[in-house]
């Protein structure tokens, strides 16, 4: 049986998001392993999913 969605978060801008994810670059001189890479990698899922729903807005 599939579990159900997560319920929505509001979304955040994306030059929000990205904003954070250059502040985790340069904090972690871009070396990106074990709880930084996974947060890595959720700030990027974020990002590209206001990127879109921005694409969508804009249509």
């Amino acid at each position: 049986m599939p579990s159900a969605p997560p319920p929505a978060i509001p979304a955040r801008p994306a030059v929000v998001v990205q904003a954070e994810i250059r502040a985790l670059m340069q904090e972690t001189g871009g070396w990106l392993w074990g709880p930084t890479r996974d947060r890595y990698q959720q700030l990027r899922d974020e990002w590209v999913a206001a990127e879109r729903a921005a694409m969508t807005t804009a249509a």
